[in-house]
């Protein structure tokens, strides 16, 4: 079941083992996700459906995403956060 319809659904898939991981999901949800077009919020579910090392990995800058809609996500959210 897509979560883009349920916000709800969607925040509780945000909620991951690592902190440094919740801090970035949690207030993208809140302030960024209406405002997303319809391509970007399914990019960030399937963002939510990889591994927490991966993420965690990609976020901190420790190695590049290789899938180009994914990477151009994580700097969308990192970008967000330097603002």
């Amino acid at each position: 079941m897509s979560l883009t319809h349920n916000k709800a659904r969607l925040k509780w898939a945000c909620r991951r083992g690592m902190l440094e991981l919740d801090v970035l999901f949690m207030p993208f949800v809140d302030e960024a996700w209406d405002q997303l077009s319809d391509q970007q919020k399914q990019v960030f579910e399937r963002l939510l459906e990889c591994d927490d090392p991966e993420l965690f990995a990609w976020f901190m800058g420790h190695e590049e995403c290789k899938d180009e809609q994914l990477n151009a996500m994580v700097q969308l959210i990192l970008n967000r956060v330097k603002v």
